[in-house]
């Protein structure tokens, strides 16, 4: 039972990380159309910036929560910015361009910001301060760390917020109308410019809160961490139906049960990405949407 309770939680914690990537992946796909495969050079970004300012904080503070509420709203403002910059410099030009132009596009800023966190910060890999208390909770003969249901829990509400604010806002409805047709939506005078970077800026949010997730429960990292989240969130989004919130989260948890389950039936551990393709090719030929993609352009 008390193995069941402990991967029950690893799945919760590692499928929460996930689903927020991947719904950070997918909302600039729903909303701009494009692939952003820089997304993980951006999450990067968020690590590195959640790290400095973390350990810098500790310095002269010994407040836990002050020091992670403050890095953590440094990382949100530095990636938006981040991510603003990228998507003035490298897409907006390129909007009209053929698909494949801004895919080059996307990868080539992901390895230019990738090699910038290398040449800055060093190959070195860095252990992130803990930013959460050392607290356990014993719960049907297994001692939960607090992070870990912090983790859970932060994810759940920042998705139910996210949901809110695309269904119940002004700004939600001008998404929602740039998603579904851009040009038509510019016809009614929403400007689609500021709705597509709007998207960008929530997509780095979403991206630095879940490097802060990730730094908390997976300490030790390095310059391509990105590297290392970018292709599960694009496999879960892609599995959930890329450009659907929901999608993105089913994708995340799917992906998440395939990691924890995987090493536990298989010889080799790294057999688990083997089976992530192979069943996001398996949804794909059935429904080639994804499991809750539409065929038709509402994507959020």
């Amino acid at each position: 039972m008390s193995i069941i309770v402990q991967q029950l939680i690893n799945f919760l914690q590692l499928g929460s990380i996930y689903a927020l990537t991947a719904i950070s992946f997918s909302m600039v796909y729903g909303i701009a159309g494009l692939v952003n495969f820089a997304h993980g050079s951006v999450f990067g970004v968020s690590m590195y910036v959640l790290f400095f300012v973390s350990t810098l904080l500790f310095q002269v503070m010994e407040s836990t929560w002050l020091v992670y509420v403050i890095a953590l709203t440094a990382s949100c403002v530095v990636t938006s910015l981040v991510a603003l910059l990228i998507e003035q410099i490298a897409y907006r030009p390129l909007r009209k361009a053929p698909k494949v132009t801004v895919v080059v596009s996307s990868v080539g800023v992901g390895m230019v910001l990738q090699y910038l966190i290398l040449n800055t910060a060093g190959s070195k890999a860095l252990r992130m301060p803990k930013l959460i208390p050392d607290i356990k909770f014993a719960l049907l003969g297994v001692n939960i760390p607090l992070f870990k249901i912090l983790i859970i829990l932060i994810a759940i509400v920042t998705m139910i917020l996210l949901n809110l604010i695309v269904k119940k806002t002004r700004l939600g409805t001008a998404m929602r109308a740039v998603s579904q047709d851009t040009i038509a939506a510019g016809f009614m005078g929403i400007a689609t410019s500021r709705v597509i970077s709007a998207s960008f800026v929530f997509g780095a949010v979403l991206a630095a809160i879940a490097g802060s997730l990730y730094g908390t429960a997976y300490s030790i990292f390095a310059y391509n961490v990105g590297e290392q989240i970018i292709w599960w969130s694009f496999i879960a989004a892609v599995l959930g139906g890329i450009g659907s919130i929901r999608g993105a989260v089913l994708g995340g948890f799917i992906i998440s049960a395939i990691s924890i389950l995987a090493p536990m039936v298989l010889p080799v551990s790294s057999y688990k990405d083997i089976v992530a393709f192979a069943v996001m090719i398996l949804v794909l030929l059935i429904k080639p949407t994804g499991l809750l993609g539409k065929k038709v352009n509402e994507k959020i």
